[in-house]
């Protein structure tokens, strides 16, 4: 019976298209290969000779039937594809003991390991790596199960509900720290704090559920990731690239596509309460800068539920505050991001969309509609342009502009930041425009937090929480040029002693239908050093328009 699934495999190869069967000849079946799928006995090697044997007759489809196949680094190669039939489960095995040889294969020598972390820096310390492929596919409706994978801080990470080991310390911000695995004594010191003994693993241990470095044409559907270590995807430098109907429910990033082009992204649910959901990069990791463009995110649901609950339809929320499970272009930006569009996408109990160039990249012409967001635990909306500059030979500031969002719902959301656009002095982001957008706050702010001023942050890490509680509500924007609401809602569901709209160091702000409550003796807007400043058909708001430079101005 085993032989004959091979020739059944039909139409659901390719999602709701048509396909062709593929003829015996060319489904290699991992069991004739000597798997067993008992859960137990460690596959790799055969899971391994299927692929070869695929790759050796021009290509053809690996099959996992149901069972569960324990395995270290699966290799893949071009013009294969994986096929995870439904009850087939890939799981990463328990990294061997420390100090015993073998387990999940070494991460490959990097000479830019110094400008990112290792997670980042590596490829081939994962359950499933290739590199330099074309046409490689991993398909069907069964699971990756990334039991043995850590995720940067220790040999393993623990299933929920298990202990967890002590967390080894973590290094000063811009310290010189070592590269030691497991915590180790410091053997190297570089500008960023890369490597560092935090998150560097040892020879044998595993942190990707999926990693990819230099490919392209590749189509990943429909299957499902759990516990995916340090990544469930990491893709780097993969163009033509399609990932559609995913499920993944995990301990750190979701999918990650770093230094890619023409990518799309659609119909994938990632749950992911430690970390980024669906992330796109542009880190150095290649040693040169490659923009992430031409990406499409559409269909998406991201949220920050305890891990495994996504899958097991539990939902369960262990704290309100905290959760990642976002969307966001960022934090590693060497190369930029252009021609980026994100649309019907949902974000729950998870923080907010964040469009983040912190590393002299440039994030421009960006499209974004059709957001609906719930318990969100920091700003709804995120736009940074910073000077961490984490590169090499000292790179200049980047630019972000030409960003449009609209259509977007946010309820049960987060008092402390409002909607935060920020640049740095001297470096303005640029054209944005936001319409038809209601966000509905929880609000509860104070007068002391009304007065707060604050800092720059311009080297920080790129987080809504490293400015603290803002002293508005609705939105801060400060080193802006070019600001247009347009039916833009804000409002909150208690009491608030804040204004509703700060802006500073802003030139050509319009507001046009914009609705804002604010306690009495509360201003709706705060202007410092404005230069254009026009609101119309506000309620609440009389028509105003300031031509000149406004140094500071309530009303």
């Amino acid at each position: 019976m085993r032989y004959l699934l091979p020739r059944l495999l039909a139409l659901c190869l390719i999602g709701t298209g048509c396909a062709t069967i593929p003829p015996a000849s060319r489904t290699f079946d991992v069991k004739a290969y000597g798997a067993t799928g008992d859960g137990k006995t460690l596959d790799t090697d055969a899971i391994n000779k299927a692929i070869d044997a695929a790759n050796a007759a021009g290509g053809g489809t690996v099959l996992f039937p149901a069972g569960t196949y324990a395995s270290y680094s699966v290799h893949l190669k071009s013009n294969v594809a994986l096929y995870l039939d439904q009850g087939a489960t890939l799981l990463a095995a328990e990294p061997p003991a420390e100090g015993t040889p073998g387990g999940y294969d070494l991460p490959e020598p990097n000479a830019f390991e110094a400008y990112q972390d290792f997670g980042h820096t590596h490829w081939h310390n994962s359950l499933i790596w290739g590199e330099n492929l074309e046409n490689v596919s991993i398909l069907g409706p069964g699971r990756i199960f990334g039991k043995g994978l850590s995720r940067g801080q220790g040999r393993k990470d623990p299933l929920p509900g298990e202990p967890r080991p002590p967390r080894p310390p973590r290094p000063p911000a811009n310290s010189a720290v070592g590269s030691g695995g497991d915590g180790g004594p410091a053997t190297k010191t570089t500008p960023f704090g890369f490597p560092n003994s935090r998150d560097t693993l040892p020879a044998g241990v595993g942190n990707k559920a999926i990693a990819l470095k230099n490919c392209r044409n590749v189509v990943f559907r429909d299957f499902t990731i759990y516990h995916g270590g340090h990544f469930g995807i990491l893709a780097t430098a993969v163009d033509n690239w399609t990932c559609d109907g995913l499920k993944i429910d995990t301990n750190r990033d979701g999918i990650d596509f770093d230094c890619c082009q023409n990518v799309r992204v659609s119909n994938c649910t990632v749950n992911s309460p430690n970390d980024d959901g669906i992330c796109p990069k542009s880190s150095f990791a290649l040693g040169y800068n490659r923009p992430t463009q031409n990406v499409t995110i559409t269909n998406c649901q991201v949220s920050g539920y305890d891990e495994g609950s996504l899958l097991d339809g539990t939902y369960k929320r262990t704290s309100r505050r905290g959760t990642t499970g976002r969307i966001k272009c960022g934090t590693e930006a060497n190369g930029g991001f252009k021609n980026i569009t994100i649309s019907n996408c949902i974000f729950e109990y998870c923080s907010g969309l964040a469009l983040e160039e912190v590393d002299g990249g440039s994030i421009e012409d960006i499209t974004i509609t059709n957001l609906s967001m719930r318990e969100i635990c920091n700003a709804p909306i995120f736009i940074r342009l910073g000077s961490r500059l984490r590169g090499p030979n000292n790179p200049p500031v980047g630019v972000a502009r030409r960003i449009k969002i609209s259509n977007v719902v946010a309820s049960d959301v987060s008092p402390d930041h409002g909607i935060l656009i920020v640049g740095i002095p001297g470096h303005t982001i640029d054209d944005v425009s936001l319409s038809n957008i209601l966000i509905e706050y929880r609000g509860g702010g104070t007068k002391e937090q009304a007065a707060r001023e604050v800092p720059e942050y311009e080297n920080e890490y790129p987080e809504p929480g490293r400015f603290g509680i803002l002293p508005t509500y609705g939105m801060f924007a400060r080193h802006v040029k070019g600001l247009s609401l347009d039916h833009v809602e804000v409002r909150y569901a208690q009491d608030e002693q804040r204004p509703a709209f700060f802006l500073q160091d802003v030139t050509n702000a319009d507001f046009d239908h914009v609705k804002a409550p604010h306690a009495a003796n509360v201003p709706t807007f705060v202007l410092k050093d404005v230069n254009g400043f026009v609101v119309l058909n506000s309620p609440g708001v009389p028509d105003t328009r300031r031509d000149q430079p406004v140094a500071s101005e309530k009303f």
